[in-house]
């Protein structure tokens, strides 16, 4: 029996310097921030880093082309949301980010989990029909990719005509699909289209549950053996298990006060009953229910604290990405190869303080968990495939 696939690291990078513990500081297009944050990052050893898609934020294609500019070898994921722009036009703007970056480009499809976040940019449609749509979007990017001769498309929200271009991708077939999304929905889209399904930090038990309900839609397409999957989590480490716990509760501290400053330290009694309306948010809040502390290191406090960013809390900027994973840097290796053995390929990891916490996987996280991979496998491990 075959191996898992070879580990691959996202880290994340931001058009300015913030986070959950950190209010946003300097120009809003920081370009010196975010090149320091692409070399450390293409330094540490990441493979590529995933630029966030927000209606308030500066445009992530941008943002990409620049970091692009500054490394050399790290790829760039970025966020996409469909119905902002034509599949067409968008197929173009990658497909040239591709080319300019040598290859390094790929596409993480977001169809959007939040209605009043959905409709500053003027996206009306209901949750299921939104993922009705990216089905569309996603087939008309692909044969944009694809097709080198004049190809046809009329579905339900997107009709094209004659539709031919130059611009395709470096990369062939296509770009890298990264796709999310916990509902039967998202379910049905990832097994049809995706090249990699994204996933939020759960205990082993939810991650398997979610691999063999996407593998299984896959199936009904041919796509089983194609699919690989992502995990999001925050390592927070530290030299001891003691001393990694302290941290951990010192950046609880710290989201409590941006919370509070925002006035939201405890959230109102309606958001806490309506809860967040995107199938992973309510997946994660309701293993917070389960426990502080799930397996061995997966801590879900910041989870339970935000309500996993349900509805005032997301304006913060602190996100549904919540769960960390806390210990020394061997114990949260160990747990990330727990869920390698499961089938994960794919772990975008960042922390709470990007630029050092980039640098301190970079110095003490990616290279035990790739020197680990490398060691060969004991008899028994085989078991768990």
């Amino acid at each position: 029996m075959s191996r898992p696939h070879a580990v691959e690291f996202i880290g994340f990078l931001s058009h300015q310097e913030a986070s959950e513990i950190q209010p946003a500081s300097g120009p809003l297009v920081d370009k010196a921030y975010l090149g320091a944050c692409a070399r450390a990052q293409e330094h540490a050893g990441f493979d590529r880093a995933l630029i966030a898609y927000h209606s308030a934020a500066p445009d992530g294609l941008q943002i990409a082309a620049h970091a692009a500019h500054e490394t050399r070898r790290l790829g760039l994921l970025v966020a996409h949301r469909p119905g902002v722009v034509a599949p067409t036009v968008a197929a173009r703007q990658f497909a040239s980010l591709d080319h300019f970056s040598d290859g390094r480009a790929a596409i993480n499809i977001v169809s959007g989990g939040n209605d009043a976040e959905q409709q500053r940019d003027g996206d009306f449609l209901g949750h299921d029909e939104r993922y009705a749509r990216t089905d569309e979007y996603l087939e008309v990017l692909k044969l944009a990719w694809t097709r080198s001769e004049p190809f046809d498309f009329d579905g339900r929200h997107y009709r094209v005509k004659g539709h031919v271009t130059q611009a395709r991708p470096l990369q062939r077939p296509h770009i890298p699909i990264f796709f999310g999304g916990s509902s039967a929905a998202a379910l049905e889209v990832a097994g049809k289209h995706a090249d990699v399904f994204m996933m939020w930090g759960e205990p082993l038990a939810g991650i398997a549950e979610q691999i063999a309900a996407v593998r299984a839609t896959a199936a009904r397409h041919g796509r089983a053996e194609a699919l690989r999957f992502s995990l999001s989590l925050r390592p927070i480490l530290g030299a001891t298990e003691d001393e990694a716990w302290a941290r951990a509760e010192r950046i609880l501290d710290g989201v409590r006060g941006r919370l509070a400053a925002a006035k939201l330290a405890a959230l109102p009694a309606a958001a806490k009953s309506a809860g967040p309306q995107n199938e992973g948010s309510r997946r994660l809040l309701a293993y917070a229910e389960r426990g502080e502390v799930l397996d061995s290191c997966l801590w879900t406090g910041i989870t339970a604290l935000t309500g996993a960013a349900s509805g005032a809390a997301a304006s913060t900027g602190i996100g549904g990405n919540s769960t960390a994973l806390v210990g020394t840097p061997e114990q949260v290796a160990d747990a990330l190869l727990a869920y390698h053995r499961l089938g994960v390929s794919h772990f975008l990891v960042r922390g709470f303080e990007p630029l050092a916490d980039a640098v301190a996987y970079g110095r003490e996280l990616l290279p035990r968990v790739r020197a680990r991979l490398a060691e060969p496998l004991p008899a028994e491990a085989f078991a768990a495939f």
